[in-house]
């Protein structure tokens, strides 16, 4: 257990860099359903000039939020991003109950978003639906078992032997909800 006594309450926001604002606020405000709470348009001496962005929020549900920019300058936006890896470890994973996730899907399949660009995964503990955003980067809606209480008490037994086993070599699946 760690000996640090006070830790962060909770996500503020995540922010990313998009190339069209109003793509990325369609997709998540119009299909997704996070609703844009907040639109800066900013300048300020950052690294050495002066940068002039937009940075919008679309709020989850316990306050937090997602956050992007864009640049008004063709070499800021070029320098800042952005650059998702083509990779589905590098993800923003969002909690959901059964019947956002049932939402998401059908506004997923109405806006014409399929497969490749969308995929479900059951991991055993979660179910989680994968989509691609406008800007390239993947958005996970994680849908928690019924049991996810007991299962996350029996990981919390032990996650530093579990970690220690797989460093040393062991690599066998320790996922017994699948």
């Amino acid at each position: 257990m760690s000996k640090i006594e006070k830790r962060p309450s909770r996500l503020h926001h995540t922010a990313y860099v998009t190339r069209d604002l109003e793509a990325t606020r369609k997709f998540y405000e119009d299909v997704i359903g996070l609703p844009l709470v907040a639109t800066w348009s900013e300048s300020d001496m950052l690294f050495g000039a002066e940068r002039v962005y937009c940075h919008v929020f679309f709020e989850l549900a316990d306050g937090s939020a997602l956050a992007f920019f864009q640049f008004a300058k063709a070499e800021d936006q070029e320098l800042f991003g952005p650059k998702m890896p083509p990779s589905p470890f590098h993800h923003v994973a969002l909690n959901v109950d059964r019947e956002t996730q049932d939402g998401i899907i059908e506004r997923l399949e109405a806006a014409g978003y399929a497969a490749p660009a969308t995929y479900v995964l059951e991991h055993g503990y979660c179910r989680s639906v994968y989509v691609t955003d406008p800007n390239g980067m993947i958005v996970e809606f994680t849908l928690d078992h019924p049991d996810a209480a007991k299962i996350a008490a029996v990981k919390a037994a032990d996650p530093r032997g579990d970690l220690k086993r797989w460093l040393a070599g062991d690599h066998t699946s320790n996922n017994m909800f699948r």
